[in-house]
């Protein structure tokens, strides 16, 4: 019992002692404001109305920030912009109005809260997309719809590239050009697998001149009669 009774003073002395030093600095705190209101009132009062105002800008939707948003407090025409992140910071009063304008979204606003108990507040402004629907606009290079009849009709195309065309795709320019180009790669297989042939055929065994052939000579003859081996002319 004695105990107990000696737990229950020492108890009642610490809460005693407790309770008298907090109140000794909520004096010396309520003294220090009293004198520096003393010395200043108007710097004192301004003082206390100022607030670190940050926060960030985001979408309605998707919650995604909204960069370079221009913030604005409507008495002062003091502000700044967000960054990229759609993140702010800057001193305001408290009981400011400030102004939230970004491309594409529509303006709002906020009041700061004048029941505030600390220098500092944070907000996260919602932005609401601001769309636009326009009616179709129809552009003619003609006033009305019968003077674009008449110049279609009139409508004077130049034919030079179609005669560009009809001589570049002529028999006789196709013929030359083909006989101006090297064999290409089927050409040339071809002729190798024919001279592999005409060796293999003629293998172990003198392979014949066509010089001694009488037929080839006859041939030769028909072709010289009939003017294959006269130089051809072609139309440009």
């Amino acid at each position: 019992m004695n105990h107990r009774l000696h737990f229950l003073i020492v108890t009642i002395v610490f809460m005693a002692g407790w309770i008298r030093g907090g109140a000794q600095e909520i004096g010396d705190t309520a003294g220090q404001v009293r004198q520096q209101a003393q010395l200043d009132p108007y710097q004192w009062a301004n003082d206390w109305q100022l607030v670190q105002f940050t926060g960030i800008t985001v979408t309605a939707d998707s919650l995604s920030s909204v960069p370079f948003t221009k913030i604005l407090i409507k008495t002062s025409h003091e502000g700044t912009t967000t960054d990229a992140m759609g993140y702010f910071s800057f001193v305001a009063h408290i009981g400011d109005t400030v102004l939230f304008n970004a491309i594409g979204y529509k303006p709002t606003s906020f009041i700061i809260p004048d029941t505030i108990l600390h220098q500092r507040y944070s907000l996260i402004q919602l932005m609401t997309a601001d769309t636009l629907t326009l009616t179709p606009a129809i552009i003619f290079p003609w006033p009305t719809y019968e003077e674009f009849k008449q110049a279609f009709i009139n409508l004077d195309i130049p034919d030079d590239d179609l005669e560009r065309a009809r001589r570049n795709l002529s028999p006789a320019k196709i013929m030359m050009m083909a006989d101006q180009l090297p064999m290409d790669a089927r050409m040339n297989y071809n002729n190798y697998i024919e001279n592999q042939t005409s060796k293999l055929y003629y293998f172990g065994q003198q392979q014949p001149f066509s010089i001694f052939n009488p037929f080839a000579w006859a041939q030769f003859i028909k072709a010289w009669k009939d003017g294959k081996f006269k130089r051809k002319t072609y139309e440009e």
